[in-house]
């Protein structure tokens, strides 16, 4: 079946992808370099975006989210309900190890970072709450496949081993490990993740790591339906 797109809505939604923890407020001239739109596309589909709540524009000409984003990604989580007990342990698990600590879920033939508590070192791998990532590459990537139901044999043995240790596979300088969380039913709910710079990740410290989050899996399964 043909794929159908809509070209004016992805060119509306990439001016929204543009913004992240680092580029709070774009200027006209930076959404153009980030989405490579021209100026007069974007003021006019942001005038669309703004009507709907989803950017705001100061007096200064600078563009921000708005709050129609906010409230979105505030049911989205809801319909989770499992902030209340995953994120206390993400800080858990960055006080145990120093990295980052996050929980993925899958949607469709992506993964999404919906928790995230980043480390407190100042060389860190560090990634926007709400980011889409590929499900070919990464640790956690390898353990959603997997208890998704994949049947190859990398899938089978991340169901055996429990776990998937990735080395550089979506960044070069970056490692992790991830382990499934289930539901008391048996259900996939996501993958939990440590990562970080693989010269301080080292392969003993992703050991050590494994345990803990192999740990915290079990513990949060118990309060999951």
């Amino acid at each position: 079946m043909k794929e159908q797109r809509v070209e004016a809505v992805e060119r509306a939604l990439s001016i929204l992808e543009a913004f992240g923890e680092e580029r709070r407020t774009l200027s006209l001239a930076q959404m153009a370099e980030e989405t490579g739109l021209y100026k007069s596309t974007i003021l006019r589909l942001s005038a669309s975006l703004e009507r709907f709540g989803y950017l705001s524009r100061d007096e200064a000409g600078l563009y921000r989210l708005g709050a129609s984003v906010w409230r979105l990604g505030s049911v989205y989580r809801r319909s989770f309900d499992l902030g209340e007990h995953i994120r206390p342990e993400l800080r858990a698990l960055v006080e145990a190890t120093g990295e980052t600590a996050s929980f993925y879920v899958r949607e469709a033939s992506e993964r999404v970072c919906l928790y995230r508590q980043n480390s407190g070192h100042a060389v860190r791998h560090h990634l926007d709450e709400g980011v889409r990532l590929p499900l070919d590459r990464g640790a956690a990537a390898h353990v959603l496949q997997a208890y998704s139901g994949a049947q190859d044999q990398s899938s089978k043995e991340v169901r055996r081993a429990g776990y998937y240790r990735s080395i550089g596979e979506r960044n070069p300088d970056l490692s992790a490990v991830a382990v499934a969380l289930l539901g008391r039913d048996g259900s996939l709910r996501g993958a939990l993740t440590l990562s970080g710079p693989s010269s301080r990740f080292t392969e003993r410290a992703q050991n050590q790591s494994i345990g803990l989050l192999k740990a915290t899996s079990e513990r949060l399964s118990k309060r999951l339906v």
